[in-house]
C-alpha cells in the first residue's frame, strides 16, 4: 500500500476506516495491476480514475465518466463534468 493512502485509511475512525479498506481491496482485486496515490487529498488509483473520498456520513467512491454512455452515467450520483461517484454509508453497502 503507498504510505500516504495507508496514512490516510489508519487515521478514519470506525466503520470509514473498514469501508475504505474494503472499497480498497474490491480496486485491487479487480484491477490487480492497477497503481494508487494521493492525489486531491484522497486515495486515487489509475492515475485519478477512481478514487476512495470519505465525507462525514459516507464514503464517497469516485468514477472518471469519460467515454460512458448517457445511460452508464445515470447510474452514479453528483453531477461533475469529470468524475462522479456512489455513496457508501456502511460496510454492508460494499
Amino acid at each position: 500500500m503507498d504510505k500516504k493512502v495507508e496514512e490516510y485509511i489508519n487515521k478514519q475512525k470506525s466503520p470509514h476506516k473498514e469501508i475504505c479498506l474494503k472499497l480498497r481491496e474490491i480496486i485491487l482485486n479487480t484491477f490487480p495491476d492497477i497503481t494508487e496515490e494521493m492525489k486531491w487529498g484522497v486515495p486515487v488509483f489509475s492515475g485519478g480514475k477512481y478514487y476512495i473520498g470519505v465525507m462525514k456520513n459516507q464514503i464517497n467512491l469516485g468514477f472518471s465518466i469519460n467515454g460512458l454512455t448517457r445511460e452508464e452515467i445515470a447510474l452514479f450520483e453528483g453531477n461533475g463534468k469529470t468524475m462522479r461517484h456512489i455513496k457508501v454509508r456502511t460496510l454492508s453497502d460494499t
